[in-house]
């Protein structure tokens, strides 16, 4: 992975996450891909996870591994801070990787949904939320992100098929993105539920 301590952080490689929203569904997608100087070091990487009390969040990262397990275990503290409110989790995050000095080399992206709002954190400080109903991280993220939208504008395929659909062609464009999809839905589906 590469970043810029303060600057743009555009050279992410080695992952896809995509986010996709449609009809009161959220799904958020990744590639299960881990590069390291050109080799492929992992094929079944799980970058997307459920966060929260009753796993109402869902959280992907594009970014180093460790430095991304450091920003979930943050993301997560100031989630149950303030009782889940998602954006002012995002926001406190997002303050305190700019302005901590420990956390200021921490390089990744993180992209947050729960069943009301998608955003997106940086170590710039910046809290997006996508003016349309999807958002993609990462090196094959723009591609997901193209194709989510083609999806969404043209077809009436739900959230989970036009994240599938996306991501299949994420890989097949971008070389650090695999077809080893892991893919979280809200809300819970009933089988997941019972389980």
């Amino acid at each position: 992975m590469t970043g810029a301590s303060g600057g743009a952080w555009a050279g992410a490689r080695g992952t896809t996450v995509l986010c996709v929203r449609r009809a009161g569904e959220v799904v958020m997608a990744s590639d299960g891909q881990v590069t390291m100087n050109g080799l492929i070091l992992k094929g079944n990487a799980r970058k997307v996870r459920r966060l929260g009390k009753e796993s109402q969040v869902l959280a992907g990262f594009a970014g180093g591994t460790a430095d991304a397990l450091t920003l979930f275990e943050l993301f997560e503290a100031n989630l149950e801070q303030h009782q889940g409110n998602l954006r002012r989790a995002a926001v406190e995050l997002a303050k305190s990787w700019r302005t901590e000095r420990r956390l200021r080399r921490l390089e990744a992206l993180l992209c947050v949904a729960d069943l009301q709002i998608t955003l997106t954190l940086s170590g710039n400080g910046d809290v997006l939320e996508p003016e349309h109903q999807v958002i993609g991280i990462g090196s094959g993220g723009g591609y997901a992100m193209a194709a989510a939208c083609a999806l969404l504008r043209h077809s009436e395929l739900g959230a989970r098929a036009v994240a599938e659909s996306a991501m299949e062609c994420a890989a097949e464009l971008c070389i650090y993105t695999n077809r080893n999809l892991v893919l979280e839905e809200l809300p819970l589906r009933a089988r997941e539920q019972a389980s």
